[in-house]
């Protein structure tokens, strides 16, 4: 009797998931942190209870590379030092917080991070900036919880256009220029993403440089 074997089933990209769970003990989440320490997904937020866990998807993904390549590129060609941090864990027990960005950048605060190999928020800065793709607009509210972190600006990505967030008095602000990369408007930042999403890399990336080298020159 002939053996008959199946083609292996093709693999398909999962759908980015989100689950909010209430109730959830800070021993718990740190346990969950403790458990996840070594792989990239899923992030987790945690404000006082309430806990969000999230499997990017492959867009998703897609486009927090293209961010941190777009900030890569700029800081490159503009001379500016920074570390990029990606989605490390931040967290303080004293205000029972905790977040994952998609991704986290050091540029004004670089110094006093300077060869620190592990970060803590209750002695150490925030991130000069944090990147939150938030596609399907499903996700918890996290400004009140880098308000409470003091992360200076945020830029947001809705599926549709970048938003540039600052914080002002204890709240954030939309605003029209980054002061993290002030060469960068909402605009600027739009439409760059935007072109990433329906050009080849290789393309894309030098048009970001030239579109960099010519806004650099421009301001000198």
């Amino acid at each position: 009797m002939a053996t008959v074997i199946s083609p292996p089933e093709q693999a398909t990209s999962v759908p980015e998931q989100r689950i909010v769970l209430h109730g959830v003990s800070w021993e718990t989440y740190e346990s969950l942190m403790a458990d996840f320490s070594d792989s990239s997904v899923p992030h987790f937020t945690y404000d006082r209870g309430t806990l969000e866990i999230m499997s990017p998807s492959q867009k998703h993904e897609e486009l927090n590379r293209n961010f941190a390549s777009l900030v890569e590129m700029i800081t490159i060609e503009v001379g500016i030092e920074h570390r990029n941090l990606g989605s490390t864990t931040f967290k303080r027990e004293d205000l029972e917080k905790g977040f994952e960005p998609d991704s986290c950048f050091y540029f004004q605060s670089v110094e006093r991070i300077e060869g620190k190999k592990e970060l803590d928020l209750t002695i150490d800065p925030p991130p000069d900036l944090v990147v939150e793709i938030d596609i399907y607009n499903d996700s918890l509210d996290k400004f009140p919880l880098y308000a409470q972190f003091g992360v200076p600006e945020i830029w947001r990505y809705d599926g549709q256009a970048i938003k540039i967030f600052q914080l002002v008095g204890g709240e954030y602000q939309e605003r029209d220029i980054s002061i993290a990369l002030p060469l960068l408007s909402g605009a600027a930042l739009s439409a760059l993403i935007e072109a990433s999403t329906s050009k080849k890399r290789l393309e894309w990336l030098r048009e970001v440089r030239d579109w960099v080298r010519q806004q650099y020159a421009a301001s000198r």
